[in-house]
């Protein structure tokens, strides 16, 4: 039925594109802000080919299409789209331009939503596509949503204020900050697309995509530092109005391209990492001077300031005791075989839901029993749901918003009543050992993220084997849970953010892990905060990063053998500090619990 139903919709396209004189079509997840989560009205790579992961694009040509997704999805694209519909290509070894350049007939017509991608994407397509005669088209109107009958409407949700208590910083001084930036660059204005740069800088949060509190919206800031505001007018309420004052003007989105193109003859700076192709083109087709430059809230956004950091070390500890009292039910119950990967999150949720103060999780929740803790973004529905059973490993990363800060951790546990093989420890070890190196990692100021990936890889190496994914990723201040710019994996490819310097006050997660198609995964995840480092006699400044996130780890899993005393001192001060923090928000059997989950390695 599932197959039926996706081969209709990809009939209807194919004839909606041939209708309009195209021979093909590119299929993005993105909306119009670029965003990585998209509302439920913009899950069109979903509608088509039932793919639930949140990076991947699809191109439907006329008599064959294809599915690209990188290396966490390799698995989950299998089991989620049709391989007869759609042949499946990995962006480690093709992209959609070459793929197209290979594919696409002579003098094919290639259409693409201007406002889904990026500029630099579209002209690498249409350089790839000029040596066979094919051109990149754009379309007005999505050829998609001209055939998926009960899209949903854009959320209307309203948006809210986000307090100085929690943002730390008003949005006046925010705007003065970025006044100043296009003032010292002698520009007019800046196009702030993301979402969450927009809710950053005006201190606005809302609830119109899952698991990211932003509102849907873009704001033009100019050099005098005032806003304007382009928001559907059902989400702004009386108190968002007294709250941004008489400096941000705030007007109807559909007034958005309108106010572009009257900055004819101005210098306005746009983001290509964050802005669509059809933001430049109404620029530059009003004769606006477009520079292409980061959006100036993306570095200010990332550098917490204190109140930041003090909402998140707060958010952090209160999750941390949730996860711990689920981690204690999850120790008695998941023995018995009872339960299923749906099951262990929904409670995993109702216990942050426990808390009186979660606002909304921070993304799906990974509930991955056996072989799917070996796709590391498995994503669990009813149709993929399994038991998870004993003599097992169970792997669960997981999230929550809270108005002080944003979470995210990763815990893999042994299922018992057996022992885990001598493999498995092996494995859990490596990647604990990696996270350790990682986590007492000093380095000088002006080390980018890539230049940190391998401390937490080479215990793997040393054994062989490796991970697909990066090993950290920004986090917001109840915003996204992947923030840039900054993120520490490997260099190759280009990847946005390797190369960016890590600065006091950022936030990023250190997860390495290691994955056994058909059989089983390993992620070990805490937040860290990148902090001063002060080092008797240093020629030079010094980071480090405090560990924010608290929780036990699986002593079940470890290998003593291979822990170096450094390594089983880092072990034993964590838990305790695990223990301190955890200890007074518990009581009775969980309290008890946390406590024999914190005991102590033997230093020999």
């Amino acid at each position: 039925m599932l197959m039926n139903v996706h081969q209709t919709r990809l009939d209807d396209l194919r004839k909606e594109l041939k209708r309009r004189n195209l021979d093909g079509f590119v299929i993005p997840i993105s909306d119009e802000h670029m965003s990585e989560y998209v509302g439920a009205y913009a899950q069109r790579l979903a509608w088509l080919t039932g793919f639930g992961g949140s990076a991947g694009s699809a191109v439907v040509l006329a008599d064959e299409a294809a599915m690209f997704v990188d290396g966490r999805y390799t698995l989950q694209v299998r089991e989620q789209v049709d391989g007869q519909l759609f042949g499946y290509q990995s962006t480690l070894s093709t992209s959609i331009p070459a793929w197209l350049a290979q594919h696409a007939p002579a003098a094919a017509k290639i259409g693409f939503d201007p406002w889904l991608h990026g500029k630099p994407w579209v002209q690498a397509c249409g350089a790839a596509l000029a040596a066979k005669g094919a051109s990149m088209v754009p379309v007005e109107g999505n050829p998609i949503d001209a055939v998926w009958n009960d899209r949903p409407a854009p959320s209307l949700a309203p948006a809210m204020v986000h307090g100085n208590d929690y943002a730390g910083q008003s949005s006046e001084a925010k705007r003065s900050a970025v006044a100043e930036w296009l003032s010292e660059r002698g520009l007019d204005a800046a196009v702030i697309s993301a979402l969450d740069g927009v809710a950053w800088l005006l201190n606005l949060r809302g609830a119109d995509v899952e698991r990211t509190p932003v509102a849907l919206s873009f704001v033009l800031a100019h050099a005098d530092g005032t806003a304007e505001l382009f928001i559907a007018e059902e989400k702004v309420t009386p108190e968002l109005r007294a709250h941004l004052g008489n400096a941000v003007t705030i007007r109807s989105r559909d007034d958005f391209v309108p106010r572009l193109q009257a900055l004819a003859g101005k210098k306005v700076a746009v983001d290509p990492e964050r802005s669509v192709a059809a933001v430049f083109s109404a620029l530059e087709d009003a004769g606006a001077t477009v520079l292409a430059m980061t959006d100036p809230t993306v570095l200010a956004k990332a550098v917490k300031n204190p109140t930041e950091q003090a909402g998140q070390r707060a958010a952090q500890a209160r999750d941390g005791a949730a996860i711990a009292r689920f981690l204690h039910w999850f120790s008695i119950e998941a023995h018995k075989g009872e339960l299923d990967e749906l099951s262990a999150a929904a409670r995993l949720q109702a216990f942050r839901e426990d808390t009186g103060l979660l606002r909304d999780l921070s993304f799906d929740t990974i509930s991955a029993a056996g072989a799917h803790a070996a796709s590391p973004h498995y994503k669990v529905d009813a149709a993929s749901n399994i038991p998870i059973t004993p003599n097992s490993i169970y792997l669960v990363d997981s999230g929550g918003q809270y108005l002080d800060g944003t979470t995210d951790i990763t815990r893999t546990v042994w299922v018992g009543p057996g022992l885990p093989s001598a493999e498995h420890k092996d494995r859990f070890t490596r990647v604990l050992k990696g996270h350790i190196t990682l986590a007492l990692a000093t380095f000088p100021k002006g080390t980018a993220g890539s230049q940190l990936d391998s401390f937490a890889r080479m215990h793997l190496w040393h054994a062989g084997v490796d991970y697909a994914h990066g090993t950290g990723h920004g986090v917001g201040s109840f915003l996204s849970v992947h923030e840039g710019p900054q993120r520490i994996a490997k260099s190759a490819g280009g990847q946005a953010g390797t190369g960016q310097e890590l600065l006091a006050g950022m936030i990023l997660s250190n997860e390495p892990g290691y994955y056994k198609t058909g059989a089983y995964g390993i992620r070990i995840e805490n937040l860290v905060l990148v902090e001063p480092r002060q080092i008797d006699g240093a020629e030079g400044e010094f980071l480090g990063f405090e560990t924010l996130t608290f929780a036990p780890i699986d002593a079940a899993l470890v290998e003593r053998s291979l822990l170096s005393g450094e390594e089983v001192a880092w072990w034993n001060s964590y838990h305790a500090r695990v223990e301190g923090v955890l200890a007074p928000q518990l009581d009775g059997a969980a309290l008890a619990w946390l406590e024999m989950a914190c005991a102590r390695l033997p230093t020999a």
